[in-house]
């Protein structure tokens, strides 16, 4: 079994997505984790649209990256820019993958108009996810 960890800034939306995405494809194949080098708690909106495509993450925290330095990983995938430069180093031999997506916390406008920016985020991690586990985790 492989340990992934996902890293973004807040740990509330885009790593929170992912390692929805990311347990829910890998199955048994791998053990998720997702940390923020700040903790933001999880978005409820991220709750709810991942709610309505049937991943439920209502049981995820929003965990600081230090509390998994000892932790041997063997992907480390960070989902924004942010956190790509402030991504500690740990002492394993993991694999560290970039993928900067947008933040649909920052989304303004309506209540739907920010709700159809996280979708399509969601969307965005979907698709990633679901290649990388196919090509990283067969």
């Amino acid at each position: 079994m492989k340990n992934i960890l996902v890293l973004c800034t807040g740990n509330s939306c885009r790593s929170q997505i992912a390692e929805g995405y990311l347990q829910y494809f890998a199955g048994e194949k791998a053990k998720v984790y997702s940390a923020g080098v700040e903790t933001h708690g999880v978005n409820p909106r991220a709750l709810q649209i991942m709610a309505e495509d049937h991943i439920d993450i209502s049981g995820h925290t929003s965990n600081n990256v230090e509390e998994y330095v000892n932790i041997p990983f063997d992907f480390v995938i960070t989902v924004c820019d942010n956190a790509k430069d402030r991504c500690p180093y740990f002492p394993t031999n993991a694999v560290k993958f970039h993928y900067n997506f947008p933040d649909p916390a920052k989304a303004t406008g309506t209540e739907e108009e920010i709700l159809e920016e996280f979708r399509r985020v969601r969307d965005m991690i979907k698709v990633y996810s679901q290649n990388f586990v196919n090509q990283h985790l067969g």
